[in-house]
C-alpha cells in the first residue's frame, strides 16, 4: 500500500488496521527516511507525528514504511505498507547575493547606461510554488549616478559625462526582494564600490603664463638652465606630455627636453651664448599630451603654450682665434728671423682688451721658433731640416693683457717641406770581388743609393764615372735607369800578384733642383775562383791602387811610402839611442838634483825630481804613469814633415808611436830640465864643487861637457865658454 501524505500540520496521518480491535493486543512500527528522529508513531493508536520542524530546503520527500504486530506472538498480522510525505514550501527563505561586496569600475565621462556590473541574488524557495522565489531587484543607494535593472540586476550609468577629477568612488546599495518585489516579501541586499577610471579629457595647462631664467654666456653646451611644468589632472599616460620650442627667436640657441619621471620641461643650451650678440631670448614652449583620446578632442586643444624669457650674463672671456688649428708649411732652408705663417686672436668681449701671443716653450722647448707678441707672426729662430724633424707641433698662446688668467691656446701645425740638400749615397757597404779568370762584360756587382730626401716625383738617381779620371781599363759602370748600377769586367783575367785590389770611383747625381752629387768609392778586390766561378781564396794584402789613377795621385801615394819608411829608420835609430849606457858612470850611479840659486842670499828651491829608482833602470816601465816634463828654456825647432792625409794608415801609425812616447815615463827628458845638487863619487867630470872651487880651478877646461849630449848642455854653457865669457 502506498500512501501520499502532504505534511501540513503537526499529526501527519493515522494508521488503522482491521485486526486492532481496540484491546491493546497490536504494536505498530514505524521504518524509513526520518523515522525516529524527524517522524514518531503512536505504536497503541497508530498515530504519526512530526518530531522536529521540517524544511523543504533541505529535504522536500521522505518514504516511510508502516506494520502491525501482535505483541505476544510478534508476528505482523497485515503486510507491510509504505507512504510518501511530501513537504510543501513556505516563503521562508530570503534572496541571497552572490557576494556581500562588489568591485566595479566604469570609465569617467561614460554615456547613460552605461553598464556597470551584473549583481545576482538567489532565493532558496521553491520557484514552482507561488511567488516565493520571484525576485526583483530595486537600488537603495547611489542614485541618481546609477540604476539597477530590476530583473536582471544589471547596474548602469544614470548620470552623463561623469568626472573623474570631480568625483572617483561610489558606493551603491542594490536589494533583492521575493515574491516580486511585494509586501510581504523577504529581501536581501549588496554593496557595489564604483570607481571612475581616467579618460584623457583634460588638457596639460601651465600655472603660469611667463618664466624667466638667466644664463652666464659661457656655460657649456647642453647645461640645465631651469625646468618648467604644465599640470594635468589626468592619470597615468593620459597624463603624459612633450614639451617642444615654437619657431621663432631662440629656437635655435635653446632646446627643451622632457623629464619622463617628473613630467618636467628642462631648458637646456644649444648653441653658444654671446652677450655681445644678444642679451635676451624669448622663447614660446608648448606642452601637449602625447596620448590624445580622439573622443574628447571636441573639448578643444590638448596643448598648451608659456613664454620663456632667458637673460645672458656678461663674463670675461679668453681671447678666441679665428681657426681651431693653424697648418703651416715652409721650406727647410728658410733663413733663420724668416716669417713662417701668422695667427690672429680676438677678445670677444665688449672691451676688446689687447691681446699678446706667446709660444708654449713646453712644446717647443730647442726654441725653434717665436712669434711676435702684438700681430701674432711666427719665425724661425733655428735653421730647419726635414730629414730630421719634418714636422712641428707648437702651441700658441693668446692672452689679455690686462688679465693674464684670460688665455687660449691653438695648435699650429708646421710642416716642413723639402729641398735639394742632400746628395746620393751608396745605401749600404759594398764588399765586391772578381775572379782572376773573369771575362769581359762579367757583371760582379749591384750597387744602389740612398738619398734623405723626398722629392715629390719619387728619386731618380745617374751613376757615371768620375770625369777627373781618365777611361778605367779594367771596370765599366753602367747605369741601370732604375736607380741601381751595374759593375762590369772590361779585360779577360786579372792577376793577384799585379794587382790585388783595385779602389773605382762612381759619380752619383739626382735629377731634383738643385742638383745634389757625390762620389762613392767602390773597393773590388781580386779573387782566386774556380771554373764555376766559385770564389776559393782573396790576397788579403791590398796594392790600394785605383784603376785609371792620375800620375798625381801615385806621386802622392809613392811620397806617402817613402816618408812612413823614413819615419821607421828614425823610430828604429830613436831605440837604440834609448838602450845606450849613460856617459856618466860612476860606482855610486848617484842622481840627484841641481838646484838653481837666483840669488847669492837665497836657500835651495826644490823642484820635482825624477824618479831615481826610474834614472837607475831605464828599462823599467811602468804603463799607466805618464811623465810630467817641465817646460824647457830652450825650445828646439823640429822639423815639421807634411801631413801624410792621402794615406790614413801612415797618419795611424805616427800617433800611436807618438802617443807611445808620450806615455813612457823611462824616455830620457830631452825636453826637460834635469838640476843635479849632487853627481855623486868617481864621476868622469869630478865633483861639482862650491863657488870657491871655480876661482881655485879657472884654468881648466870644460869644453868636453858639449860632447855629453843634451842632458848637461846647462852645464856646457856654464862651464864651456870663453874665460871673458866666465868674468
Amino acid at each position: 500500500m502506498h500512501i501520499f501524505i502532504e505534511l501540513l500540520f503537526s499529526t501527519l496521518l493515522k494508521l488503522h488496521t482491521d485486526q486492532d480491535k481496540g484491546d491493546g493486543n497490536l504494536k505498530y512500527i514505524l521504518t524509513g527516511d526520518g523515522a525516529g528522529s524527524l517522524f514518531v508513531i503512536d505504536e497503541n493508536t497508530g498515530d504519526i507525528h512530526a518530531a522536529k520542524k521540517l524544511d523543504r530546503e533541505e529535504k522536500s520527500l521522505y518514504v516511510l514504511r508502516a506494520k502491525a504486530i501482535d505483541r505476544k506472538t510478534g508476528r505482523q498480522v497485515e503486510p507491510e505498507s509504505e507512504f510518501i510525505i511530501k513537504i510543501h514550501d513556505i516563503n521562508d527563505n530570503e534572496p541571497k547575493f552572490t557576494k556581500d561586496l562588489y568591485t566595479a569600475s566604469v570609465p569617467e565621462m561614460s554615456g547613460v547606461g552605461t553598464s556597470v556590473i551584473q549583481v545576482t541574488a538567489t532565493d532558496a524557495d521553491d520557484a514552482n510554488y507561488g511567488n516565493s522565489a520571484k525576485v526583483v531587484y530595486s537600488i537603495l543607494q547611489g542614485q541618481p549616478y546609477f540604476s539597477v535593472d530590476p530583473e536582471s540586476g544589471i547596474i548602469k550609468t544614470a548620470l552623463p559625462d561623469m568626472s573623474r577629477e570631480n568625483r572617483e568612488q561610489y558606493q551603491v546599495v542594490i536589494q533583492a526582494k521575493d515574491m516580486g518585489g511585494q509586501m510581504g516579501g523577504l529581501s536581501g541586499t549588496t554593496t557595489v564600490n564604483i570607481t571612475l577610471t581616467d579618460v584623457n579629457n583634460n588638457p596639460p595647462r601651465f600655472p603660469q603664463s611667463m618664466y624667466q631664467f638667466h644664463s652666464p654666456e659661457s656655460v657649456p653646451l647642453g647645461t640645465h638652465l631651469g625646468r618648467i611644468k604644465a599640470n594635468d589632472p589626468d592619470l597615468g599616460e593620459n597624463a603624459e606630455m612633450e614639451y617642444s620650442i615654437a619657431e621663432g627667436e631662440g629656437a635655435d640657441m635653446f632646446d627643451v627636453i622632457t623629464d619622463k619621471d617628473t613630467q618636467e620641461g628642462i631648458i637646456t643650451v644649444k648653441q653658444n651664448l654671446d652677450f655681445e650678440s644678444k642679451m635676451l631670448y624669448t622663447l614660446k614652449v608648448d606642452a601637449s599630451n602625447t596620448h590624445p583620446d580622439p573622443r574628447f578632442l571636441h573639448l578643444g586643444p590638448f596643448k598648451d603654450t608659456a613664454v620663456v624669457k632667458i637673460s645672458v650674463e656678461d663674463i670675461d672671456e679668453p681671447p678666441v682665434f679665428s681657426k681651431i688649428f693653424y697648418l703651416i708649411e715652409v721650406d727647410e732652408d728658410v733663413k733663420e728671423g724668416s716669417i713662417i705663417g701668422q695667427v690672429t686672436a680676438y677678445d670677444p668681449d665688449a672691451m676688446n682688451n689687447l691681446i699678446k701671443y706667446s709660444v708654449d716653450r713646453h712644446t717647443d722647448m730647442d726654441w725653434i721658433f717665436s712669434i711676435h707678441s702684438e700681430n701674432g707672426s711666427i719665425f724661425t729662430l733655428k735653421p730647419l731640416d726635414r730629414e730630421s724633424t719634418p714636422w712641428h707641433n707648437i702651441t700658441i698662446t693668446a692672452t689679455e693683457i690686462n688679465n693674464s688668467k684670460q688665455s687660449s691656446h691653438i695648435p699650429v701645425f708646421i710642416r716642413i717641406l723639402d729641398i735639394n740638400d742632400h746628395a746620393p749615397e751608396f745605401a749600404m757597404y759594398y764588399e765586391t770581388f772578381v775572379c782572376e779568370n773573369a771575362k769581359p762584360g762579367q757583371l760582379i756587382q749591384t750597387v744602389s743609393v740612398m738619398d734623405k730626401d723626398d722629392p715629390p716625383r719619387g728619386h731618380k738617381f745617374f751613376f757615371e764615372p768620375v770625369p777627373d779620371f781618365p777611361l778605367n781599363p779594367n771596370f765599366t759602370i753602367v747605369d741601370n735607369k732604375d736607380n741601381t748600377a751595374g759593375i762590369m769586367t772590361r779585360k779577360n783575367g786579372y792577376s793577384r800578384n799585379k794587382m790585388s785590389t783595385y779602389l773605382l770611383p762612381i759619380l752619383i747625381f739626382d735629377n731634383d733642383y738643385p742638383i745634389q752629387s757625390s762620389t762613392g768609392t767602390l773597393t773590388i778586390r781580386v779573387c782566386a775562383c774556380d771554373n764555376q766561378g766559385n770564389m776559393q781564396s782573396c790576397n788579403a794584402e791590398a796594392l790600394v791602387l785605383s784603376a785609371g789613377l792620375s800620375t798625381g795621385a801615385l806621386i802622392a801615394i809613392l811620397l806617402c811610402v817613402i816618408i812612413l819608411l823614413v819615419l821607421v829608420v828614425l823610430f828604429a835609430a830613436l831605440k837604440r839611442q834609448r838602450k845606450k849606457e849613460p856617459l856618466i858612470i860612476s860606482k855610486d850611479d848617484v842622481r840627484d838634483n841641481i838646484v838653481t840659486y837666483n840669488d847669492e842670499g837665497g836657500g835651495e828651491e826644490d823642484t820635482q825630481a825624477f824618479d831615481i829608482g826610474t834614472l837607475r833602470n831605464p828599462e823599467a816601465r811602468e804603463d799607466s804613469k805618464l811623465r810630467r816634463d817641465v817646460m824647457p828654456e830652450t825650445i828646439f825647432q823640429i822639423r815639421r814633415t807634411v801631413p801624410l792625409w792621402e794615406n790614413i794608415d801612415v797618419q795611424d801609425f805616427i800617433h800611436r808611436r807618438l802617443k807611445e812616447n808620450d806615455s813612457d815615463p823611462t824616455a830620457p827628458p830631452y825636453d826637460s830640465l834635469a838640476t843635479y845638487a849632487y853627481e855623486g863619487n868617481d864621476s868622469i867630470a869630478d865633483s861639482l864643487s862650491s863657488l870657491e872651487s871655480l876661482t881655485a880651478d879657472c884654468n881648466q877646461d870644460y869644453d868636453y861637457l858639449s860632447d855629453w849630449g843634451p842632458r848637461f848642455k846647462k852645464l856646457a854653457d856654464m862651464y864651456g865658454g870663453d874665460d871673458s865669457d866666465r868674468d
